[in-house]
Order: C-alpha cells, then structure tokens, then sequence
C-alpha cells in the first residue's frame, strides 16, 4: 500500500478543521497548535487499504478530512466514516494489531497524528472521555450485532417440520385412523372435510375414545375438531410459538404458498429446537453444577451439529460454533477445578491451539491446549496448574475432544509454563534452527486464550510480529507447506481414500500461516489470514482468493462427511472414500487440490532452507 504524506493545507486550514471536533476542540491553543504541526495528511484512492486487521499495529492515529472510508471486521462492512470521524486509536493505545480493516471508499484525504503525539492527546482528560464514549459505543454496537449470530431457532418452520403429514378421510373409523398414527409414527393426524382441514391428535384419542367413552368404531370425524389453526411456511419458529400459544393448541398444519399442507408444526419440535440452539446449549455448559452435568450437557453437541448443519449454516460460522461451545466448556472445568483445589495462586491464561485456536474445530478434532502463569519462584505454583490442567484435559476427554497424539496439553511440562517462559520459546521457534522447531512453531504460533486474567497476547504476539525479520524460520515454514503432494493417484484422477483434513485443508493452513507471519499478520483464523494477505498485497491477489474458495469448499465436504457418518451412528472422521462421491463433487474436490498445487509452487524449495 501507499504511504504517500505531503502538506498541501496551510497550518490554519488544519487548525480551523480540527478545532470543531472532539477532543480537540478542549484543547488549549498551545496544545492544539503543537497536534497541528505534526499532522500529516495523505491522499489514498478509491480500494486503498489504511490498516489491516491483524495486520501491523498502528503508529497513527487518523481522522477522515474528506472522502469516506469503510471499516470491516472479517470482510464484512462494520461502519462508514466520513469527515472528522477517527480511527486507529485502540491498536496505538494497545500495542495490538488493528481489530478492523480500514479501506477508502472513495478517493478521500486523512489527517494522520504521529503516535507520540496522539498518546499526549488521548491522554488529556477530553481525550479520555472521548475515548470512554468511544468504546461504549463499540460495547452496544457489539451487543446489537449478537442478533446476528447463528442460532436454529431463526430458521423457517419448514426446516424444523421434516416429515411429510398424514391425511385420512372424514368416514374412517378411529380405530383405523389411530392405527394409521400407529403405523406412520405420528402425534397428529388431518381429515379431508367437505368443509375444510380437521385435525385429530393423540390427545383427542385419549380424553375422547379411551375416556370419553366414544367407540373405536365411529368415524373420525365425529372426534375431530375445526376450523383448524394454520400457519404460513415462511414464519419463523419463535413467531410460530407466539401463535401456538395465542391458538392454545399442540399442533400447526403448516401451508405452502398455494395453500397446500406441507407439514405439521408440533410443541414438541419447537422444545426440541429451542433445547438445540447454540445458545441454550451453552446455557446448559455454564450451569452445570458438577463434571457428569457437564458431559452430559456436551452430549448434545452432535445432535446440534446436524441440526446447524441441516439449516445449511456455512462451514466457517459451524466450526465457529463448535468452537465457542467447546471454549465454555473449558471454562466450565476450570472453574469447576479451582472449585476443587482453591483459587490460582497467581493470574494464568488457559490457551487453545491448532483447529480450537483458528476456530476451525470439528467434531473430529482433538483437543490442543497450554497454560501460562505469572512468573514466580515457588514451585509449588506449577504443581497447582498441573492438577487443574490434569483434571481440565480428562474432562475434555470425556466431553468427545480426544487428547493430543503429540502431547500438546497442558496437563505435560512442555506445554504449561510461566510467561518468561512462553517468551523464550517463542523467541527458539524464531531461530529456525530445526524441522522440530518449525513444527512447534506451527502449534504454537496458531494460540488464542480463551480464559484466564494473565494478558499474554501483547508478549507473545509482538514476539510473532518479528517473524519477516527472521528469514530462516520463514524458510523452515514454507518447507511444511511444501512437504505437501498433490494426492493423485493413476491419470491423475483422485482416487481411493483421501483424508480431507491432511490431504486438503492443512496444506492450506500451512500455505496461508507463511504468507501471513511473512508479512507481520497476526490474522488467527486461516480466512482471516487469507484475506488480509489479499489487503496487504500490491500484485494479483486471484491466488489468495482460489486458495479460499478451496478451504470454504473443502470445509463443506469435511464437514458433509461427518453429518452422513453420525446419521449412521458412526464417530466423525476425516478419511472419505473418494469413489463413493458425487461426480460434481469428486470434480470440485480435485480442482481445489489442483489449485493449492499451483499455490504452493510459489514457495522456496527445500533446498533453500539448507543455503
């Protein structure tokens, strides 16, 4: 990106502009000239990127003079601003990377405050309050953005009713109308009356027949009731709840737009529904009282995979969703832990990697953790984390998250550690000196903390950000992406088995963590990282975005392949059998392969990491 910076506003003009706004406006005159002096203003066009998420921390702080710029949080659109509006203050203030990406939406001139002079300003009690409005308004745009996150019970009533209704005539007897219900395993069953839909359910069996004294013999319609309460295919659940208890009835036929019965809506799978929303689940996780209510509670974690999955959520917002659930659980067990073995001793931070870190986790991962704790002398503050860690890992473990074949948990000394600690590897894994130390890089650098007081990310992500300073480590990663072959077999066809996650989507993973780290990303997720390589290059970007196109859609087929393996009873695993896929599917699947082929020729040979 440009960084063109030139004076082409005369001192007064800058002093007029920046005098109308907070927090300027307080400031006293030798103040405000001082910010005056040294603002620096740039012109970028139309698609130029300012800042990017994960990317570099700030140096400036920015205030729009004219033109308009976009923010975005995972390429989606968080805000428009126009002029005197700014940015860029959290990652000066933090040392952090920039949580937003900001790009020109038309060609537009900012004002840009060296970071010197912007702390000074931020740090005036007018900078503080505007500072304090600032994230308050961050704070309530966040809550109302919750509405956006994926939960079943926004879905139409239609993708809740799966099986088709059962129709009988008004002259059939109850007994073989019950037994029809019998037969088709139904609560419900709807008559074809001259003047319209009757509706007889099991309830009206019982109270009416067995109670009610009418014989098995009359017809069915003589139990029946009417008019029924119907409802239109395109409301939602939580609507189609309102109504069912205004109608005080059990059961909704359910009508398409011609007015045909597609289906019918019952209590019980609108309980159901609610029972399997993300959010209720994770209700269940943070209140279980003890480990068995906490297991039992995860339990439900397949059933709501499919259910998600059948609402035909994108693979990236379901892998986010296992993530977030497995995350409470985690925090569950530490609680639970230190309810066992008394408070920590001293501030920690329970960290994930891998798949939980990128929150990319399946239900066939495993699980992938550390700790880190303040520094201190007394031995016996390790042997505490230990028995947490120990008990925190066996609880996952029963949860359905397998430990690590490798040993990447905190429950082992080489993965639970004080900070200074934590730092020094870090710093080894930098010097690239071995395969060994590029592969625990690879687990290490791919780290979010997930619980815990201990703020690790400002050391440990600052000692990431120097990886484009360290030549050899970026070498030693680019051989992991292109230790990779191109799963082929005869006619270079795809053939036989194929394990889709080592096959497919590590190569990606590896190809996109390089690109990343040698630019000074700190993007956590692989799209994430791929998008803000795409922000940060000045040449064709059209790899970046084939590579995405292939994980999203590699994702999709990992993630098929375990529904169709719980829906027969079977665990999730990675390893599909490639003749049994669909001809367009097995065709998509191998031109993706074929597409992160042609990525990885972009990368230093294995004999360049031996110069």
């Amino acid at each position: 990106m440009s960084e063109r910076l030139f004076d082409i506003e005369p001192a007064d003009e800058r002093l007029r502009f920046l005098a109308l706004l907070e927090p300027f406006a307080a400031l006293e005159p030798e103040d405000l000239e001082r910010v005056v002096v040294a603002v620096e203003e740039r012109l970028v066009a139309a698609g130029e990127t300012v800042m990017i998420e994960s990317g570099r921390p700030g140096t400036y702080l920015y205030i729009v003079h004219e033109g308009t710029l976009e923010l975005l949080h995972k390429q989606a659109l968080v805000a428009i601003l126009t002029s005197g509006e700014m940015f860029g203050h959290l990652t000066l203030l933090t040392g952090l990377s920039p949580e937003f990406t900001a790009r020109a939406r038309t060609d537009s001139s900012i004002y840009c405050i060296p970071k010197d002079v912007a702390i000074e300003l931020l740090s005036h009690p007018e900078g503080v309050k505007w500072l304090a409005s600032s994230q308050r308004e961050r704070l309530l745009q966040a809550a109302r953005s919750m509405s956006g996150l994926p939960d079943v019970r926004t879905r139409p009533v239609t993708e809740v009713v799966r099986s088709a209704p059962v129709f009988c005539d008004p002259d059939t007897t109850i007994r073989d109308a019950a037994q029809l219900m019998i037969d088709e395993r139904r609560s419900v069953i709807l008559v074809h009356a001259r003047d319209g839909l009757g509706i007889v359910t099991d309830v009206d069996m019982r109270n009416k027949v067995v109670v009610g004294g009418v014989s098995r013999d009359a017809p069915v319609s003589t139990i029946m009731s009417m008019p029924v309460h119907t409802i239109g295919a395109e409301v939602l659940a939580p609507e189609a709840s309102i109504a069912m208890m205004v109608a005080g009835v059990n059961h909704l036929p359910v009508l398409d737009e011609a007015g045909e019965v597609v289906g019918v809506l019952s209590a019980s799978n609108l309980m159901t529904l609610e029972a399997r929303s993300p959010f209720a689940l994770r209700r269940s996780i943070q209140s279980a009282r003890t480990e068995k209510d906490l297991v039992d509670a995860a339990a439900d974690m397949p059933r709501l995979f499919l259910d998600l999955h059948d609402a035909h959520l994108d693979a990236p917002s379901l892998t986010r969703v296992l993530t977030v659930l497995c995350d409470t659980m985690t925090s569950r067990l530490l609680e639970l832990a230190f309810e066992r073995y008394g408070e920590p001793p001293v501030p920690y931070a329970w960290l994930a990697f891998g798949s939980a870190a990128r929150s990319e986790l399946t239900l066939a991962s495993d699980q992938d953790n550390g700790l880190a704790y303040a520094d201190t002398d007394d031995p016996a503050v390790d042997e505490f984390f230990r028995l947490v860690a120990e008990d925190v890992n066996a609880g996952l473990v029963r949860c359905g998250f397998a430990a690590d074949p490798h040993g990447v948990l905190a429950r082992t000394a080489q993965w639970r550690m004080s900070l200074t600690q934590w730092e020094a590897i870090f710093r080894d894994c930098l010097q690239g000196r071995d395969l060994d130390r590029m592969a625990r890089a690879s687990v290490a650098f791919d780290y979010r903390q997930i619980a815990g007081e201990l703020q690790v990310d400002l050391a440990l992500t600052t000692i990431m950000r120097e990886a484009p300073g360290h030549p050899r480590f970026l070498k030693g990663l680019s051989l992991l992406g292109s230790k990779w072959r191109l799963p082929l077999g005869f006619r270079q066809r795809l053939e036989g088995r194929l394990d889709i996650k080592k096959d497919g989507l590590i190569p990606i993973q590896n190809l996109a963590r390089y690109d990343a780290f040698a630019r000074g990303i700190t993007a956590p997720t692989t799209l994430e990282r791929l998008d803000a390589i795409r922000e940060a290059s000045s040449k064709d970007t059209s790899c970046e975005r084939s590579l995405r196109e292939a994980f999203v859609s590699m994702s999709q087929l990992q993630l098929r392949h375990h529904a169709r393996l719980l829906r027969v009873g079977l665990a999730p695993h990675n390893v599909i059998d490639v003749d049994t896929l669909r001809p367009l599917t097995r065709v998509t699947l191998q031109e993706a392969l074929r597409e992160v082929a042609a990525a990885q020729k972009r990368f230093p040979s294995p004999s360049d990491l031996r110069s």
